[in-house]
């Protein structure tokens, strides 16, 4: 029973995080950049502090042949929201909406990771697990999110980390 109750709140807690992350794509408070990653902080309707970057390579594929897909946005993101206890929350858009009842990969160095999606979004389970996605990035070279599509295609994106504990060590100095 408690386990169901976890879970729902859970459920809900990420629903409200996608609605804003959702806002924060949108944003022009770019106050910052180091190398790969951009450093973003809005004051209202609540202070939140983000670091986002775009993949440095893409690959799309269908039956183990490369293929053209049509995506929106591709962005992977840490998010600090102070006001909700949200301390560094790993999420990432593919761009298109995941298949049901599947999961993300991220890879980092010999480190693997999956998220679990909700449409165009993924996150990692647990805050503990943000954090221990957040220390493997910071002493990674790159980032691989792999996934899968509804429509059955199978992506991978690439991320530099270059720049990313930089750009985080400002988001949080900015957010908390």
């Amino acid at each position: 029973m408690f386990r169901s109750i976890a879970y729902t709140c859970g459920f809900m807690a990420v629903c409200l995080a996608a609605a804003s992350v959702a806002y924060a794509q949108e944003s022009t408070n770019r106050v910052d950049a180091k190398t790969d990653w951009s450093i973003f902080v809005e004051d209202k309707p609540v202070k939140e502090c983000w670091v986002v970057s775009k993949p440095t390579k893409i690959v799309n594929t269908r039956g183990g042949k490369v293929v053209s897909a049509k995506r929106s946005d591709i962005l992977f993101f840490v998010t600090y929201r102070p006001s909700n206890g949200i301390k560094g929350e790993v999420s990432f858009t593919g761009g298109y909406p995941f298949a049901k009842d599947s999961q993300v990969n991220l890879q980092v160095g010999k480190d693997s990771y999956d998220l679990f999606v909700d449409g165009e979004w993924a996150w990692p389970a647990t805050a503990g697990d943000d954090a221990k996605i957040r220390k493997a990035m910071q002493g990674g070279a790159s980032a691989i999110l792999t996934a899968h599509s509804g429509r059955g295609t199978n992506t991978k994106d690439t991320f530099s980390l270059n720049g990313f504990t930089a750009a985080l060590a400002e988001a949080e100095k900015r957010c908390i």
